[in-house]
């Protein structure tokens, strides 16, 4: 159930002009301060899960894994997406307590 208000919350975010999909946009976000989020695909390769724990760790963004690349893309009206970011700190909050959630 909450994993379909995730998504609901990402194609909201996405509509609303505030989020960053794919490698390299999400990387940007983070560089640039403008990252509240990071959310990864469980089915990302380890490669970009390290990437972006390492990136998120120094740059102090939160960083979550949920769903996978196909639902994920499927949530932006996009191609598969293994990373995300949410630009919005309010949008990022709400979306990292429903992930936080759906793990109980």
């Amino acid at each position: 159930m909450n994993e379909k208000k995730i998504f609901q919350m990402l194609g909201l975010a996405f509509r609303a002009g505030k989020l960053a999909s794919g490698e390299f946009s999400v990387e940007s976000a983070v560089k640039e301060g403008k990252a509240y989020l990071v959310i990864v695909a469980q089915d990302a390769s380890e490669n970009t899960v390290k990437l972006f724990s390492d990136k998120c760790a120094f740059y102090q963004v939160p960083m979550e894994r949920a769903g996978d690349k196909e639902s994920l893309g499927r949530a932006l009206g996009k191609e598969v997406r293994a990373s995300i970011a949410v630009l919005d700190e309010g949008l990022a909050n709400k979306i990292k307590e429903l992930i936080e959630e759906s793990r109980r």
